[in-house]
């Protein structure tokens, strides 16, 4: 039954997700993760080292992250497959770390805010982007969600299934831990340059692959998705996956926009600051909300190819 976890965790994350109340009850992992970064950091008086010491500090950070998390899951993994039926707890642990259905819910609800008003539009894209919200208009929203989509994808879905493959409930975890340790420190600012400078070369290793899984996985559901084209998804990808400061980003970003005939990226405003990025695609670029549904059709359909990869993965295991 172990090769069949991975499908069964992406049926079963997307079909229930996880449980706000149990949010509120327990927390997440992510959460636990967050907090365990944040205690680690604030022994580490950065301003009175040299860049040197800090990036070690980062480095011992990110090692002690990863080695708590590799103990406790390979510890519970272990005794899971020692229990009658301890598979489907194993499922289930598994699965909060896949973002399936909130990464659907919270791009949507743009969509649906969209249709209100404007702010309304501004008010629910700034729970899923670092960008200033009030600097967009109607088309800078739809971008900024499908953008968040596209990327996400690979780093919230693709990513976390292919280590989960690979390594079981560890792997899945281990690459949570990295992912979150470069969304709260790997940043190239003052501040974490150099502190956060091992999760954010770990993380762009740890999602090199899935990335560019992604942008295959998008051109193939192109075939199951209403006016999308696989061949300017994957010639869009190709073309377009490199203009991206990240080594990863571009390559999901690219292929939706190829797909969809969209012209996404350009610049954004951070902190009132412009940064000036590049485009991606040479199509319709002033988006509204209905364009944001059409990029959730898609997404979905890259979720139903992967969940039929995953199952063709699982029976070659079984067979094997």
């Amino acid at each position: 039954m172990n090769a069949f976890l991975p499908p069964l965790a992406l049926l079963l994350e997307r079909w229930f997700g996880y449980p706000q109340r149990l949010v509120e009850l327990i927390g997440h992992p992510v959460i636990w993760m967050g907090r365990f970064i944040v205690f680690m950091e604030q022994g580490v008086d950065k301003r009175q080292r040299t860049p040197r010491q800090r990036r070690d500090a980062g480095i011992f950070t990110l090692a002690v992250l990863l080695l708590v998390t590799l103990a406790i899951t390979v510890l519970i993994q272990q005794v899971l497959r020692s229990m009658p039926l301890g598979w489907v707890l194993e499922i289930m642990l598994a699965t909060p770390f896949l973002a399936q259905k909130e990464l659907g819910r919270a791009v949507e609800a743009v969509a649906i805010a969209l249709r209100s008003s404007l702010d309304a539009g501004r008010e629910a894209v700034s729970h899923i982007v670092g960008r200033d919200p009030q600097a967009l208009d109607e088309a800078g929203v739809a971008r900024a969600a499908i953008e968040t989509l596209a990327e996400s994808t690979s780093d919230g879905v693709v990513a976390p299934w292919f280590w989960l493959v690979l390594l079981g409930l560890p792997g899945i975890a281990l690459y949570k831990a990295i992912n979150t340790a470069d969304s709260m420190i790997g940043h190239m600012n003052e501040r974490y340059r150099d502190y956060g400078w091992a999760a954010a070369r770990l993380d762009d290793l740890a999602n090199w692959i899935p990335a560019r899984l992604t942008a295959v996985l998008i051109t193939v559901a192109c075939f199951f998705t209403p006016h999308a084209s696989p061949g300017k998804a994957w010639a869009v990808a190709r073309r377009d996956a490199r203009k991206h400061a990240s080594p990863n980003s571009g390559w999901p970003e690219a292929g939706f926009a190829g797909a969809l005939g969209f012209k996404l990226g350009g610049p954004r405003s951070y902190d009132g600051e412009i940064v000036d990025l590049p485009s991606f695609g040479d199509g319709k670029s002033a988006l509204v909300g209905s364009d944001i549904l059409r990029a959730l059709v898609l997404y979905r359909s890259t979720l139903n190819v992967l969940l039929g990869v995953s199952v063709v993965v699982a029976l070659l295991v079984w067979v094997a």
